[in-house]
């Protein structure tokens, strides 16, 4: 089972309202091989919530929102629940490819066995991150996915026939 964004399988749980909607993740619910999940909610954040980034105070790292709230708690808070549920699922850490954009983030795609930051993060994420695939507008969603997801399938869910368009020493890196 892969655990997704819920937020990138439309549903409106984004810091705005809204969602950050992609048709391949969508399917991938739709299908029933993919679970939506929300850190921020499981981390106890409303919907919508204020905008929020990670600052530096007295060389602490902070999740502060924009109204100057500490919310560091909440963000490492779903981020662990993330994994939790992932074991409860036996989904190995191998097996969770984290693919983030902002600060909220930052802990999922760190503790992932795959964390993949968006062109275009922040520098606090991309730093954490083991691949930085493309920017929103040039789909790094699905660029990410079509590199990476077609491997852990066929790794873990289908006997390994052919796997194209991947790096073997790259991936081996990895895993």
């Amino acid at each position: 089972m892969i655990l997704v964004s819920a937020c990138l399988a439309g549903i409106n749980c984004k810091y705005s309202g809204g969602n950050n909607y992609n048709e391949k993740v969508f399917n991938l619910v739709k299908e029933g091989k993919a679970i939506p999940i929300c850190p921020e909610q499981l981390g106890g954040l409303q919907t919508p919530r204020n905008p929020a980034e990670i600052k530096i105070v007295d060389g602490k790292k902070y999740v502060i929102d924009e109204k100057n709230n500490n919310v560091t708690e909440n963000f490492e808070k779903g981020a662990k629940e993330v994994l939790e549920f992932a074991k409860k699922l036996n989904i190995k850490k191998e097996e969770v490819i984290a693919i983030g954009d902002n600060v909220n983030d930052k802990k999922m795609v760190e503790n992932a066995g795959l964390g993949i930051a968006m062109g275009g993060s922040t520098p606090n994420l991309t730093s954490v991150a083991d691949f930085i695939t493309k920017t929103s507008d040039e789909e790094g969603v699905a660029y990410a996915l079509n590199k990476f997801l077609n491997w852990i399938l066929q790794k873990y869910y289908k006997p390994i026939t052919k796997i194209l368009n991947l790096n073997y020493t790259y991936i081996n890196n990895w895993f």
